[in-house]
C-alpha cells in the first residue's frame, strides 16, 4: 500500500491535473474512484469536509484530506520535487 491515496473521478479535469503531477514525480499512490453522485461520497466528505474531488491523503507527511487541485499540485511539487 502506498503512502498517498488519491480520490478521483474519471473524466474530471482537476483530477487529471493531479494524476499528471503524481506520474511526473513518479510517486506511488493508490487510486480510489469516487461515485458520480456527491451524496454518495461519504468517505471523501469525512476526509476533507466536502464532496468534491480530487482529494489526497499522504500518510508519510500527515496530510489528511487535502483538496483543491492547485493546492495538491503545489504540495506535491514542494514535498517531492
Amino acid at each position: 500500500m502506498a503512502d498517498i491515496t488519491f480520490y478521483e473521478l474519471p473524466g474530471c479535469p482537476f483530477c487529471a491535473k493531479v494524476r499528471t503531477k503524481l506520474e511526473e514525480l513518479e510517486l506511488e499512490y493508490d487510486s480510489v474512484e469516487v461515485p458520480r453522485s456527491h451524496g454518495e461520497r461519504t468517505e471523501v466528505e469525512e476526509l476533507s469536509g466536502q464532496t468534491g474531488v480530487p482529494v489526497i491523503v499522504d500518510e508519510a507527511h500527515d496530510v489528511d484530506g487535502m483538496h483543491e487541485s492547485d493546492d495538491i499540485v503545489a504540495y506535491l511539487e514542494e514535498t517531492y520535487n
